[in-house]
């Protein structure tokens, strides 16, 4: 009988700023401009080269969202 392998799915740790933007859904600028203002969590480093978003806090800011009158803009 064959072994079936599980598969894990983890909740990534850190994301780098171009997934943090697509996980919050804005922009790449967007994020830069509120990490400058402190508006948006601020990246940690996680190697000498290397920087990242804590999803956790990813989390946290957009739980602490006001919440909007207006639907999403789409793409119908």
């Amino acid at each position: 009988m064959p072994k079936h392998n599980p598969v894990v799915t983890t909740k990534p740790g850190a994301l780098a700023i171009d997934a943090a933007a697509a996980y919050v859904a804005l922009s790449v600028t967007g994020i830069r401009r509120m990490v400058a203002t402190g508006s948006f969590p601020k990246p940690r480093e996680l190697s000498p080269q290397r920087v990242g978003f804590l999803v956790r806090e990813l989390d946290s800011w957009l739980d602490s969202r006001t919440v909007a009158d207006m639907l999403p803009v789409g793409s119908d």
